[in-house]
């Protein structure tokens, strides 16, 4: 009889990301639904790019956007299996990057994550956007 995964198994075999507030790999049960979300900036209700020029404010609103789709979904940062965070500057996006922590920290979550530098972004004046895939 094989043991039943209560909970998001987390294989971190170095702790040098534990920083980061990721996870290098987890093992989860099959998910009964699956939320994949679309690459999300800082973009309002009406399209337009809000806060150019502050990648911290950039970050944080691109997170709030996602947990508002992942609440419309029914879940939270805790179910998100995978995150991926394209920024246009790498420097100023680690020194920003306690816009991510923080609210990963205040869901209790550490979702494996990527963090990649990219030549520009689709919006102009657009630093930072942020895709996730989550289950439940």
């Amino acid at each position: 009889m094989t043991q039943q995964l209560t909970g998001p198994y987390r294989i971190n075999p170095t702790s040098w990301n534990a920083g980061f507030r990721y996870d290098q790999a987890q093992l989860r049960s099959a998910p009964a639904r699956l939320l994949t979300v679309a690459g999300q900036g800082s973009i309002d209700a009406d399209g337009a790019l809000l806060h150019e020029g502050d990648m911290s404010a950039q970050m944080s609103l691109a997170m709030a956007n996602i947990e508002d789709l992942l609440a419309r979904g029914g879940m939270d940062l805790r179910d998100v299996t995978r995150l991926v965070v394209h920024v246009t500057d790498m420097d100023a996006a680690l020194a920003a990057y306690g816009a991510i922590t923080e609210r990963l920290d205040a869901a209790g979550a550490t979702p494996p994550a990527t963090l990649v530098a990219v030549a520009r972004l689709a919006v102009p004046g657009m630093a930072v956007e942020i895709d996730a895939t989550a289950g439940r």
